[in-house]
């Protein structure tokens, strides 16, 4: 998927070295959202495993993993957004995940992701339901499914153990129309 300013591609093994990096040099900015960390987590080896766990879900079709690289710099990886834990059936729905480098927030490439995202997962994928947690602090996230008219459906308590916290998350949702 790609538009005049960000492509996501799907994961890749060989993308391992770019992804180490993206996470060590966002190791500080990310762990106030995510979960605790171990050291290899930040290698290039636990990068490629966690790579070929992404590439056999997207062949199983129970995650769709993507990273977000700007149009202009096609090696550099600024991002990644997945839909997770896809249910099909009756549920017929996925979790929203994502995140972006630090020095590439508030610039509307997020907002653009997930936009490309949702459209994929409807039109492509045909998911009735993508369901996004946040935490209530992270405003910009909030902003982000707002504005891709994500709705709010409640407060979900000591959702994730974020940075060794069990935090509340924000639940946010948006229907597929084209299926009601």
């Amino acid at each position: 998927m790609k538009n005049n300013y960000i492509q996501l591609v799907p994961s890749n093994s060989s993308f391992a070295p770019q992804v180490a990096e993206y996470y060590r040099r966002n190791k500080d900015f990310l762990k106030a959202f995510e979960p605790e960390r171990s050291e290899e987590f930040y290698s290039p080896k636990y990068q490629k495993n966690a790579l070929e766990q992404e590439q056999a879900a997207y062949e199983a079709k129970t995650a769709f993993a993507f990273y977000i690289i700007p149009v202009t710099q096609p090696s550099k990886i600024i991002g990644k957004i997945a839909l997770n834990n896809v249910v099909w059936g009756a549920f017929c729905s996925a979790f929203l995940g994502y995140k972006l480098d630090k020095d590439f927030v508030n610039q509307g490439y997020m907002s653009m992701a997930v936009g490309m995202l949702t459209n994929y997962a409807f039109e492509s994928l045909g998911l009735h339901r993508i369901e996004g947690n946040v935490m209530p602090r992270n405003k910009a996230s909030l902003r982000v499914l707002e504005k891709n008219h994500f709705v709010n459906e409640g407060i979900s308590k000591s959702y994730l153990k974020i940075n060794g916290v069990w935090e509340d998350h924000i639940h946010m949702v948006k229907i597929n129309d084209a299926m009601q």
